[in-house]
């Protein structure tokens, strides 16, 4: 191996103790969703029935951390208190980022709904999955490693007064009781019912990609920015502290009435500044104030859709009478289909890279096989060198620089380009090939 590889390479030592984890370079997204478990038309809790994802899922999945496995699609699965979750891997922010985001998780769905379709034919048990909730992530870094002048407590709390309105306009609906914006170590995560419109989750994640990067600009994360923004708030709203975790919560009864309730287009609402407003007047000038930073990361349909359910040409989901009976049978009822295939919408650099790492194929570095056995993480992928069986952790962004000699997309092009013989040309190839 090069001196600049082994440079690269953490080594587990004899003790067993890794490496530092590191973090990652480029800004990213990530959702998440908690899925109700049903069994035979009762209720359950997955680790009551499963104990762990690997009593459903067949083969060898890889594992994560504790009962947590990665899928062939580069999410992961879990239990969490009740529920099962799916969690996407790392997405870099870029145009279409939204998508891809949301295009992993319901592929992620799709797959666990299978896993549990062969259990339940198998014991002759009936399962659904039912939405419970779903987590937009976006990491704390701006383009180019700069430092945002806060914390991400502070922007956590500025976000709690600018997101609320547009998420439930896209993602709530008629029994949700709140939308929560809580700070992570070093991410914000903004909590939202499960939609299982797969064109409404995309728009979602725009939008909420797009607003969260924009503040995270701003000079400074104090709530007087509002004002310097021109950023309208609803008179008598004030975020609740979360209920569960640290952050904030703009629920139901934040408001001087319910929003979850309220027609979308009543004239409801006082702001501080004295305009009488719509919810939907409301979600409309915060979006068109962020509108530049959401066009620049979203793809052209889920701009269309943002702006028509903004505008009123296209109703939200908080226009219906009754929460959808898809709710009820996520993976069955509602699905991702052909929304956006890879050949319209490639996969992120990131996703390929875990999508490898858990596929198990090898990776060649200075004439040394590397097999793929595990993950730290999101950002770490642990090795097994084949010569000597001892562990390496690589970061993604290092494997990055290598992903396409790892993909073999270097190798297949160089296969396409090949000449065919003279035999298979047609006379016309065969006259230009000298």
């Amino acid at each position: 191996m090069s001196t600049q590889h082994a440079r690269k390479l953490s080594v587990v030592n004899k003790g067993g103790k890794e490496g530092a984890a590191e973090g990652i370079r480029l800004a990213s997204i990530g959702l998440e969703a908690e899925l109700g478990l049903v069994v035979d038309g009762r209720p359950e809790r997955p680790e009551h029935v499963f104990g762990t994802p690997r009593a459903f899922i067949r083969g060898e999945p890889m594992h994560r951390v504790g009962t947590s496995y990665h899928l062939p699609t580069g999410a992961a699965v879990y239990f969490d208190t009740g529920v099962i979750e799916v969690a996407t891997p790392l997405i870099e922010i870029a145009r279409g980022c939204g998508a891809r985001a949301a295009r992993s998780l319901w592929e992620s769905v799709a797959f666990v709904r299978s896993e549990l379709d062969a259990w339940e034919a198998a014991g002759a048990r009936h399962t659904r999955l039912t939405g419970f909730s779903a987590h937009y992530n976006t990491s704390f870094r701006l383009p180019g490693g700069r430092v945002p002048q806060g914390t991400v407590a502070e922007l956590a709390l500025l976000l709690a007064y600018i997101l609320p309105v547009p998420v439930m306009l896209l993602a709530a609906n008629r029994r949700s009781t709140g939308v929560g914006v809580r700070p992570r170590a070093d991410r914000v995560e903004v909590t939202v019912d499960f939609t299982p419109d797969p064109a409404l989750m995309v728009a979602t994640a725009s939008v909420v990609t797009g607003i969260v990067r924009a503040v995270m600009g701003w000079p400074s994360f104090a709530i007087t920015e509002l004002a310097s923004a021109g950023i309208p708030v609803l008179a008598g709203y004030v975020p609740q502290r979360h209920t569960s975790r640290h952050g904030w919560l703009a629920r139901f009864n934040s408001y001087p009435r319910n929003p979850f309730a309220t027609g979308v287009d009543a004239l409801a609402w006082r702001t501080r500044a004295g305009d009488v407003v719509s919810l939907r007047q409301l979600g409309r000038r915060i979006t068109q104030r962020f509108w530049p930073a959401i066009r620049a990361i979203s793809d052209p349909f889920a701009l269309r859709l943002i702006a028509a359910i903004m505008r009123g040409r296209a109703p939200s989901p908080l226009e219906l009478p009754e929460r959808p009976l898809a709710y009820d049978d996520v993976g069955r009822l509602c699905t991702w289909g052909e929304l956006y295939t890879e050949r319209a919408l490639g996969r992120s650099r990131y996703e390929r890279v875990l999508r490898l790492a858990i596929s198990g194929r090898p990776l060649v570095l200075g004439g040394e096989k590397y097999l793929p056995v595990g993950m730290r993480g999101w950002s770490q992928v642990v090795f097994r060198r084949e010569r000597d069986a001892s562990r390496h952790i690589l970061s993604i962004d290092f494997l990055l620089q290598h992903l396409r000699a790892w993909s073999g997309a270097g190798a297949r092009r160089a296969r396409r380009r090949k000449p065919a013989p003279r035999w298979r040309r047609s006379a016309s190839q065969r006259r230009k090939v000298p």
